[in-house]
């Protein structure tokens, strides 16, 4: 049997958790854990949307540029020191501050991360998970009761889809393969829409970007599919509303062929 260990850190996600846990439970919905991960999910999502928002804009405007920073290290191939002047000079002419996308990100990362082993944790064996919750909340309507509820409709969140394979047979694969999916939407929206033939062969930035398209969702497809199911739900409410946000801020991004197609 696994240890579970909350850390003080812990502490700012497991208490909304719980009240929402009990909040849910006390109104009689059905997998009242599976909504407490999804409204912190989404609560936590909003509180750092502006923060997202900022980093969002802030690629969209370097993708812009990427044709013209292409431009500088060909004229200055091999001068390191150059193409960097030179760059900077581009960024800021227009008004970009490189830094822009990376601080929100570095802001962000620990919340969420916190938020990720919370859910790890909270999914595994219920009446440990019950019990060490127990000892780490301190006002007394909020401690549990009975074994926390870990299951969402047919599938108990704290076993992977392998894990349930015996059971479920390949139906299992449809929530790696949908983790997998929503996660290549998002992705395919946070890069422009290129026009044919833009991409030279000697782009290694084009390359990389285009190969990790594919390469980042197939990935976390083979990882949903071996981590306790609990964590997919995290992942793809994750997904889905940085898709919202994605399309308010940038607009559809490299799905935008599709509104172009379904105009003809």
């Amino acid at each position: 049997m696994n240890e579970v260990f909350f850390s003080p850190w812990d502490l700012i996600i497991l208490y909304p958790m719980i009240t929402l846990y009990k909040v849910f439970e006390l109104l009689s919905f059905p997998h009242p854990l599976t909504f407490s991960i999804i409204a912190v999910t989404v609560f936590l999502r909003l509180l750092i949307y502006p923060l997202m928002s900022v980093q969002i804009r802030s690629m969209q405007k370097m993708q812009k540029l990427a044709p013209e920073i292409s431009k500088i290290k060909e004229i200055h191939k091999g001068d390191a020191k150059m193409i960097q002047q030179e760059t900077m000079r581009l960024y800021k002419e227009n008004g970009i501050n490189p830094a822009a996308g990376c601080l929100p990100m570095l802001i962000q990362l620990p919340i969420l991360f916190i938020l990720y082993f919370v859910v790890i944790d909270i999914v595994k064996q219920a009446e440990l998970v019950t019990v060490k919750v127990n000892e780490v909340i301190k006002p007394e309507f909020l401690k549990l009761t009975g074994p926390i509820d870990q299951s969402f409709f047919f599938f108990p969140l704290g076993q992977s889809p392998a894990q349930l394979f015996t059971d479920f047979g390949i139906f299992i694969f449809i929530i790696p393969l949908l983790t997998g999916f929503f996660q290549f939407i998002q992705s395919k929206m946070m890069y422009p829409q290129k026009k044919k033939g833009e991409v030279k062969k000697d782009d290694f930035m084009s390359i990389f970007q285009s190969q990790t398209l594919y390469i980042f969702p197939v990935m976390i497809a083979v990882f949903s599919y071996t981590l306790p199911f609990g964590l997919s739900l995290y992942w793809n409410t994750l997904t889905l509303f940085g898709i919202i946000q994605q399309y308010k801020v940038s607009g559809l991004g490299g799905l935008e062929f599709l509104r172009k197609n379904g105009k003809r």
